[in-house]
């Protein structure tokens, strides 16, 4: 008897630990979906799930227009930036939000809600926690997309659009990033201690931005001064470059020619190129 008992509770010890770790594994009819796009300094992370048309109509039927959709499926599609940035021109902190529309025929609000925590729309809406409202109208593509999907388009240094497709139907909410104000922020802390590298580098942004070239020509300047005579030839490129554009053609030919000369010592064609063109272009200033 004593056996029956050990052997007895040996099986259902066994079959307790089996049910405890077994589980079934089926895929969600609305896969999920997450990613992140960096937009100059902000990183955009995404996080959501992936409904499917399924032969249904979407929009004005599945998702009924004038009517606050989850947008997505399962739990809160959420949105969140690392930076504070301007979302469809309303101001917005960083950090994580859920993003609900309310889709029109001809215009949709898109909403980003202080409140993640919920399993699709909020039990009970609190309009307080509504950081941001905009409206954008939507946009009729040519073909159709089966999964809803949203995407991170038209990226560039200070803004990219945040677009919803899904059917026939795209949506974009402009989203601006404050990448000059971080940059300039990272460059007066990097320049407390600087290397020659560094104020090359802030140099270079200032020129390629369109920002003050009084100040990157000091910059430019500090950097070869920081090369010990070492300067490579891009660091005289770009004070010629910027000399150009500050109107100084006689110094820009001045820099223009130490580039090319330490371009010819390595065979470098292509500044020998670009130095040797903007010498014969910016000479014909001086006449």
């Amino acid at each position: 008897m004593k056996k029956l008992y050990v052997v007895t509770a040996m099986f259902l010890t066994l079959y307790t630990t089996q049910e405890s770790f077994s589980q079934v594994l089926i895929p969600q009819s609305s896969a999920k979906s997450n990613f992140n796009q960096t937009v100059g300094l902000t990183e955009f992370k995404v996080s959501y799930s992936r409904p499917g048309i399924k032969g249904r109509t979407v929009f004005g039927e599945l998702v009924p227009y004038g009517k606050l959709w989850r947008t997505g499926a399962n739990e809160n599609t959420t949105v969140e930036f690392t930076t504070d940035v301007k979302f469809g021109g309303k101001d917005v902190k960083s950090g994580k939000y859920a993003l609900y529309t309310l889709p029109k025929a001809d215009n949709w609000e898109v909403i980003l809600y202080n409140d993640i925590n919920n399993w699709g729309l909020p039990e009970k809406w609190d309009e307080t926690k509504v950081v941001a409202r905009v409206n954008t109208k939507p946009e009729s593509l040519s073909r159709s997309i089966e999964n809803f999907n949203i995407g991170v388009n038209n990226i560039d240094t200070d803004y990219a659009d945040l677009e919803l497709s899904w059917e026939k139907t795209v949506i974009a909410v402009r989203v601006t990033v404050p990448t000059k104000e971080l940059a300039m922020k990272s460059i007066e802390t990097t320049l407390a201690g600087p290397t020659a590298v560094d104020y090359y580098n802030s140099a270079q942004y200032i020129y390629q931005s369109n920002g003050d070239l009084s100040k990157a020509l000091i910059w430019v300047n500090k950097s070869i001064d920081f090369s010990d005579g070492a300067a490579p030839f891009w660091y005289h490129r770009l004070k010629a470059l910027i000399q150009y554009k500050l109107g100084d053609f006689k110094g820009a030919i001045s820099s223009a020619t130490i580039s090319l000369q330490g371009a010819e010592k390595v065979n470098n064609a292509e500044y020998i190129k670009s130095n040797t063109d903007s010498i014969r272009e910016w000479s014909k200033k001086m006449l």
